[in-house]
């Protein structure tokens, strides 16, 4: 009988550190962009210890990176189902479903894994993207201000967070996050052309205060 490239490793006795350890080859096999090889890791993993997440959040991402992506939403699932509090498997579904067209869901992923981990700018960029394919806002905007609240310096999220208050049209916002924006990188063409915009539609009120320090 042919050996899988996980056989040729002798492995601890421990149920974990044989997990483990197999888990760690699959990644090293994905990195290398050997999914055979990975996707096998994986499987055995998560026969040795069906407890762990890892294992089924391996094989949901090898599943995405060769759009099986039917694959990869049944391991993100069974990981969640693992391990409920798993960010990273909330965050997998979510891709999943965005890439599929599910823009519903996808949003629903996106809140439920940065429920669990307010700081996955992936799970915030994606969050935005589905708020624009679905026209609906009011959410995300909670979540972004919760995220600048720990990282005021991210540019690209302030931007993020500017462009919304202008489509739910608190202007005021707008304009004083979009002064942040160019107080902290001030050769950012699309949020000078935005702030224009909304001095336009604000011609009396008073320059916003700014909340990010001079450099």
């Amino acid at each position: 009988m042919h050996a899988t490239p996980a056989d040729q490793f002798e492995m601890p006795p421990g149920r974990r550190e044989h997990c483990e350890v197999l888990t760690e080859l699959g990644d090293c096999y994905a990195d290398l962009g050997r999914h055979a090889d990975a996707r096998d890791c994986y499987v055995r993993a998560g026969a040795v210890d069906p407890a762990q997440p890892r294992p089924h959040l391996g094989l949901g991402i090898v599943g995405m990176q060769t759009g099986r992506l039917d694959d990869a939403r049944r391991a993100f699932a069974r990981a969640a189902e693992v391990d409920p509090d798993s960010a990273e498997a909330y965050g997998g579904l979510a891709m999943v479903h965005q890439q599929q067209g599910d823009y519903a869901r996808a949003f629903d992923m996106y809140l439920a894994c940065l429920e669990r981990d307010v700081d996955n700018l992936a799970a915030l960029l994606g969050l935005f993207q589905t708020s624009c394919q679905m026209g609906t806002f009011r959410k995300i905007i909670h979540f972004l201000e919760v995220y600048l609240d720990r990282h005021p310096g991210d540019v690209s999220v302030l931007f993020c967070l500017a462009s919304l208050y202008v489509k739910e049209g608190r202007l005021a916002d707008a304009r004083r996050t979009l002064a942040d924006v160019l107080t902290l990188q001030p050769d950012k063409p699309q949020a000078a052309e935005l702030l224009r915009e909304v001095e336009s539609r604000l011609p009396h009120c008073p320059e916003p205060q700014r909340n990010v320090a001079e450099a």
